[in-house]
């Protein structure tokens, strides 16, 4: 008598067919958008492990494409590590994010963004780490994924689109390029099959834009006390 065929999910949760998206063998968290949650191995933004982010410049909608996920993890510790730009509160009440449980660190070294993203990581307190960074090497790429898994971080990595041929252990690696209304999302690397098409994905427009840039900042907010002399800044 024949064997019954064996699924792949029955012999791991990490396995799959190459003609179908990987299930999740972890948390995910919501994308806001049906069409592309129906693409994202699992249906959501993976949790404890290093998703890529590849922009052509900073501020595309990259933040926006995330609002649902970071909504998700409201009156929670979120890191904002090395921002390119500054971050608006009336943005973060907009989306239902508490500026007290916002935090942005800056580093001079790049060696110093590194371990300070590492150590975030590890300790598993924080709900969601957005981390911006040119040119990491393969091994630190390694080494932050591992450090990844050991929590249920949303770890997002946005880096350059020149980046996307490289070589990156992240299981979802997403090229984000700007359009009318939204942006076009796409697939470099996932758990599934190849897409090569783009993927609109629509946004809600922005408050950042409504806000007055020489507006002050207010840092009544104690500050977090970061190692290695990694300055910390409170978003307030």
């Amino acid at each position: 008598m024949r064997s019954a065929r064996m699924s792949p999910e029955s012999v791991h949760p990490g396995v799959w067919r190459a003609s179908q998206l990987a299930g999740p063998h972890r948390r995910v968290a919501a994308c806001g958008d049906p069409q592309l949650a129906a693409e994202m191995p699992g249906g959501g933004w993976p949790r404890g492990t290093l998703t890529d982010l590849l922009l052509p410049s900073a501020g595309v909608g990259e933040m926006r494409l995330l609002r649902s996920a970071l909504a998700a993890v409201a009156g929670r510790p979120v890191m904002l590590l090395q921002p390119p730009h500054r971050i608006q509160p009336a943005a973060l009440a907009w989306w239902g994010l508490s500026a007290e449980h916002v935090r942005v660190l800056h580093a001079g070294k790049t060696a110093d963004a590194l371990w300070a993203c590492e150590q975030i990581l590890r300790a598993g307190t924080t709900a969601a780490l957005i981390f911006w960074q040119n040119h990491v090497r393969p091994e630190s790429l390694r080494r932050l994924h591992l450090a990844a898994q050991a929590s249920d971080t949303l770890f997002f990595m946005m880096r350059p689109l020149a980046t996307a041929s490289d070589a990156s252990t992240a299981p979802l690696r997403l090229a984000i390029r700007p359009a009318r209304d939204g942006v076009n999302v796409e697939f470099v690397k996932r758990r599934g099959p190849r897409r090569d098409d783009a993927l609109f994905t629509p946004l809600s427009p922005s408050p950042i834009l409504n806000v007055n840039r020489n507006a002050s900042v207010d840092r009544r907010s104690s500050p977090v006390a970061v190692p290695r002399s990694v300055p910390a800044e409170v978003v307030a």
